[in-house]
């Protein structure tokens, strides 16, 4: 008896297989791409059908994935009510945090208003969980759904499907599509435009939707009420006061605005809106954030200069990667005396492979290590022989790093 139901279990587990493998086959020999736009969706495609065909070369990368999945699998809920603080609407479905660079002032008998003492982070930040709970449900739906996108495991659709639903469409849980209590500084103010570098994750989950098209257990429902979400919010972004201090940020905060509106507005089909943002973008970040030869001024400016240069730089690099989905070109734009995304990865270079001394402060760890994944992924770009030069000396991504999944210089010959 214990025989036939092992036998019988066996069966089960087989036929499952089968039919995941059936889907999976069925999706690629289809040709369809996914919907993303941060991740190369032809080279997704590439991947995943390697894989089918007996690949081993992405055995570790994916591995270390699944891992990652499982692991996600067992995460609760995420939600912006989950906090004890209550913002100034009374509303706790909105999201709140504060100032992470900013204390009590000594001089003040009661602390207000808080100072800013620029790159060390005040503890009291954690009595406000809205920004780590958005990252970790970005982090849990993102490996999820790249997880069920290789795998076609239901499972990893499904608990990706109840995270968003948590977050951003049940009624009990979900969080208002505003951040007018983003970033507060006690005693000044209980919010501010800088607070919406804070949902620059968001991007990614605009990419793990795109990868959980043709689950059971996305359905169109909740297709409609992510991009009702998403277009209040965009929306939001681009006419409150908020929205529109961070769109005048000549720094890093002004990039990732453009990072998010252009892929927000991708997102819901708002092409001439993406275009307009990315064109603009050549001027307004990258002619004026970056010097000839290749210096990021107002991020050298900060106690954590390398970081916050090498911060910059990714985001521009990301809406390089975004006007590619659009058809505006940010990898070769330069203005006539030689600002560019190259000429400031060009300026990083020395520092991160140890050729010079890095001059301006840096506040914690010095991570030369920060600026590989960006040479790696501007390496498919910027071919010439200079630059493969330059990558010479920047190691390959660890056998487990996902980026291996998707980024063309990875890819087998």
């Amino acid at each position: 008896m214990r025989r036939k139901q092992l036998l019988i279990g066996w069966c089960v587990a087989i036929l499952i297989l089968l039919a995941t493998f059936s889907n999976l086959l069925a999706q690629t020999s289809q040709g369809t791409l996914p919907r993303v736009f941060l991740l190369d969706a032809q080279r997704l495609s590439e991947t995943r059908r390697s894989i089918l065909s007996g690949n081993k070369s992405f055995d570790t990368a994916l591995q270390k994935l699944e891992a990652d999945a499982r692991k996600a699998l067992k995460s609760g809920t995420f939600s912006v009510i989950n906090k004890e603080a209550t913002p100034p609407s009374g509303d706790k479905h909105d999201y709140m945090s504060q100032a992470p660079y900013f204390w009590p002032d000594p001089k003040s008998p009661n602390g207000l208003p808080y100072i800013r003492r620029d790159g060390e982070r005040n503890p009291e930040i954690k009595k406000f969980p809205d920004h780590q709970s958005m990252d970790g449900m970005v982090d849990a739906v993102s490996t999820l759904s790249l997880a069920y996108y290789f795998k076609g495991d239901e499972a990893y659709a499904a608990k990706a499907s109840e995270l968003l639903r948590a977050w951003f469409l049940n009624p009990a849980t979900r969080m208002n599509p505003n951040l007018q209590y983003a970033q507060a500084i006690p005693g000044v103010n209980s919010g501010r435009g800088i607070g919406l570098i804070e949902t620059r994750g968001l991007t990614r989950v605009v990419d793990a939707i795109g990868l959980l098209a043709g689950s059971k257990s996305w359905t169109a429902a909740d297709q409609r009420g992510l991009e009702d979400w998403f277009t209040k919010f965009l929306q939001w972004m681009m006419e409150s006061k908020n929205g529109r201090d961070e769109s005048n940020a000549e720094n890093n905060h002004g990039t990732f605005y453009d990072l998010q509106t252009t892929s927000f507005a991708l997102f819901l089909g708002k092409t001439d809106l993406a275009v307009k943002i990315l064109e603009t973008a050549k001027q307004k970040r990258i002619a004026r954030q970056i010097e000839p030869d290749g210096r990021e001024p107002l991020e050298l400016a900060r106690t954590r200069a390398w970081s916050y240069s090498v911060g910059n730089l990714d985001g521009l690099i990301t809406l390089a990667e975004l006007g590619e989905r659009a058809g505006v070109d940010l990898w070769n734009y330069q203005t006539a005396d030689g600002r560019s995304i190259r000429r400031a990865l060009e300026y990083l270079y020395p520092f991160a492979v140890g050729e010079q001394k890095w001059p301006y402060k840096q506040l914690g760890e010095w991570q030369p290590q920060m600026l590989y994944p960006l040479m790696r992924r501007a390496s498919v770009k910027y071919n010439d022989q200079k630059f493969k030069t330059m990558m010479s000396k920047i190691p390959a991504a660890e056998a487990d790093n996902r980026e291996r999944l998707w980024f063309k210089s990875e890819l087998p010959a």
